[in-house]
């Protein structure tokens, strides 16, 4: 057995949810079955007993020290790892402890059979490009960057009122000379999707499915008033600028709905591709059809009786 690969293991679980004791648990011990040094976000280390004798660590510390990062929940689980692990370049595998799992891919009891196999070096190593989003406010004033794993999405914060908004595309020049605008929208909102986030809320807004190989952003208006105003592909080299209508008020932006601001009258958001990358780690067996046949029922004949026939 390999002691070169990942010798130090980070793990971090769904906050505040119990369920996932018995998996951090088992985790635990076969990590160190196979010799490794194991980190659990503090947080996380909550749910072991106090004399564990594993070590408890921030995610700065994680980032830091580990070679692979464990995450034990749900798809909102890894994306919250994502964002704040991703400027490192430490890979992240996923356990499913949720619903859906798009992107945490491997099941508890497969956990073993994973491990063996990723410390012997198969395994498949996936590189995912993530967001970085700026409000550039009327007043001239420039937010830090937000991340998105997913998609930045901006709405009226009015569950039933829709708002008006213009979108632009930069320059193909790539000097960040000019925009070139696209349309006038006024919908319930409007999404920038990355290739991992086009299974998400895109998907459920209308857009495509974008194989996560592509370097493209799906562009989806939420809802939109006019029905001709559909999704669009754009390269993910070209920065997505947003842009509130002056009497708009009561916007907001969030990112894999999870973090976000509120936005003013004739703010912009600006979208572009953040310089790093967000790094997966797939088990050997993992392919990206498959997981969509399973979890969106490609290809599957209808469950169930039919409908009676009417008198």
């Amino acid at each position: 057995m390999s002691q070169s690969l990942f010798q130090t293991v980070g793990v971090i679980g769904k906050r505040r949810d119990e369920r996932v004791t018995g998996t951090l648990r088992q985790l635990c011990a076969l990590l160190r079955q196979h010799g490794r040094e194991v980190l659990v976000e503090t947080e996380t280390a909550r749910l072991l007993p106090p004399n564990s004798g594993i070590e408890a660590a921030s995610r700065e510390v994680l980032a830091k020290r580990c070679q692979l990062v464990v995450v034990i929940g749900g798809d909102g689980t890894l994306l919250d790892a994502g964002r704040s692990l991703a400027s490192s370049g430490v890979p992240i595998l996923g356990v499913n402890q949720g619903r859906l799992g798009f992107l945490v891919d491997v099941r508890p009891e497969d956990m073993a059979t994973t491990l063996e196999a990723l410390f012997r070096g198969e395994y498949i190593r996936a590189s995912r490009l993530i967001l970085e989003a700026r409000v550039r406010r009327a007043d001239g004033g420039l937010s830090l960057p937000w991340l998105a794993v997913n998609d930045v999405v901006v709405r009226n914060q009015a569950a039933i009122r829709m708002v008006e908004f213009a979108t632009y595309l930069a320059s193909d020049v790539g000097d960040g000379s000019g925009w070139e605008f696209i349309s006038q929208h006024r919908a319930d909102g409007f999404i920038v999707s990355t290739a991992t986030g086009s299974t998400a809320y895109a998907l459920s807004g209308g857009g495509p499915v974008v194989h996560p190989a592509l370097a493209a952003l799906a562009l989806v208006p939420i809802c939109p008033h006019t029905l001709t105003d559909r999704p669009i592909v754009v390269p993910a080299s070209r920065t997505v600028r947003i842009v509130l209508g002056a009497s708009e008020t009561g916007a907001t932006m969030t990112c894999d709905g999870q973090i976000g601001t509120s936005l003013n009258p004739s703010d912009a958001v600006e979208i572009r591709r953040s310089p790093t990358d967000l790094m997966l780690i797939h088990p050997p067996s993992y392919s990206y059809f498959a997981l969509l046949r399973d979890k969106l029922d490609w290809g599957r004949t209808p469950i169930g009786n039919p409908p009676k026939k009417q008198p």
